[in-house]
C-alpha cells in the first residue's frame, strides 16, 4: 500500500513539475534577460550623466537606485508568470511606501531637489553664488543639502529645496562680468579730467579686458557729480579688480588735484 502511494506521489510530482516547466523557464528567462536589460539601462544612464555633465560622485548612487527598481520589477513580473498572486503583496508594498513617504516627505523634497540641482546645474562646486541673504562660494554639493563657504570663511549648510524654490545669483556662469563703480567729484573739479583720469587707470589694470574698452559716463548731477566707470574682467577676477580701483583711483585723484565731496559741517560764529 505504502510502495504504490509513494509510485503515485512520485508520478503526481513528475507529472505537476513538466507542467511547471515552460513557466519556470519561462521566469528564467524573464529574470536573466531582465537583469541583463537593467544593467544595459544603467550603463547608459552613466554616460548621459556624464554628458550633462553631472558631478560623478552621483553616479554610482544613481545608477543603483535604477537598477534595482528595474530589477524588483522584473522579480514581480517572473513571479506572476509562475502563478503567484502579488495583488494583496502589491497593496501591502504600496500602503507601506504611502506610509513611510508621508513620514519622510521632507527629506525626499530634499533628494528630489539634490538630483534636480545636480542634473540641471544652477551652480557647481567653485563658483560663487547669491541667495536671499546668503552669497559665498559653492563649497560641495550633496544629495540633501549644498555648502556655501561665505567671503569671511563661514560655512553655511542650506537645504537642497530651499535653493530650488529661490531665485539664484550666479556670478561665474559667464566668463566675463561687467565692473560698474561710481566715482563722486565735486562741482568745481574738471569732469574731463576725471573721466580721463578713470579710464587711465582702468586701461592700466591687466585685468581689465581692453575690448571692449572701458568707458566713463556722467551718472547723475546731485551733491556731487557722479561718474560711473564701466569696465570688463574675468569673473574670478572681479574682486580683485574692484578693490585695486578703488586704491588706485583715489591716488590719482589726489594727484590730479580732483576732489572727492564729503559731509561737512560748517559752524559760523557771531561777535554779537
Amino acid at each position: 500500500m505504502t510502495e504504490k502511494l509513494s509510485a503515485f506521489d512520485l508520478e503526481t510530482f513528475m507529472s505537476k513539475l513538466v507542467d511547471a516547466l515552460p513557466k519556470l523557464a519561462g521566469a528564467v528567462i524573464i529574470i536573466a534577460l531582465g537583469f541583463w536589460v537593467s544593467s544595459l539601462i544603467g550603463k547608459l544612464l552613466i554616460k548621459g550623466l556624464t554628458r550633462k555633465g553631472v558631478d560623478a560622485s552621483i553616479h554610482s548612487f544613481l545608477r543603483s537606485i535604477v537598477v534595482w527598481l528595474l530589477r524588483f520589477a522584473v522579480i514581480l513580473s517572473a513571479l506572476s508568470t509562475l502563478g503567484f498572486n502579488l495583488n494583496s503583496f502589491i497593496a501591502a508594498l504600496g500602503a507601506a511606501g504611502l506610509t513611510a513617504g508621508m513620514g519622510l516627505q521632507n527629506s525626499i523634497a530634499q533628494f528630489a531637489s539634490g538630483i534636480q540641482i545636480l542634473v540641471n546645474k544652477p551652480f557647481k562646486s567653485g563658483d560663487f553664488v547669491e541667495l536671499e541673504n546668503i552669497s559665498g562660494r559653492v563649497h560641495e554639493i550633496k544629495l540633501m543639502y549644498t555648502v556655501f563657504t561665505t567671503v569671511d570663511n563661514k560655512r553655511v549648510i542650506v537645504p537642497n529645496s530651499h535653493i530650488t524654490s529661490n531665485n539664484i545669483i550666479n556670478y561665474n556662469a559667464e566668463g566675463r562680468r561687467r565692473l560698474d563703480m561710481t566715482f563722486s567729484v565735486s562741482y568745481s573739479d574738471d569732469i574731463a579730467l576725471a573721466k580721463q583720469v578713470l579710464r587711465a587707470q582702468a586701461l592700466k589694470n591687466e585685468l581689465i579686458y581692453k575690448n571692449p574698452e572701458p568707458e566713463v559716463v556722467v551718472k547723475q548731477q546731485s551733491a556731487s557729480i557722479d561718474l560711473l566707470l564701466m569696465a570688463w574682467c574675468s569673473s574670478s577676477d572681479y574682486l580683485t579688480v574692484y578693490y585695486k580701483l578703488q586704491e588706485d583711483v583715489k591716488t590719482a585723484f589726489d594727484e590730479n588735484g580732483i576732489n572727492i565731496p564729503f559731509n561737512q559741517l560748517d559752524v559760523h560764529v557771531s561777535n554779537s
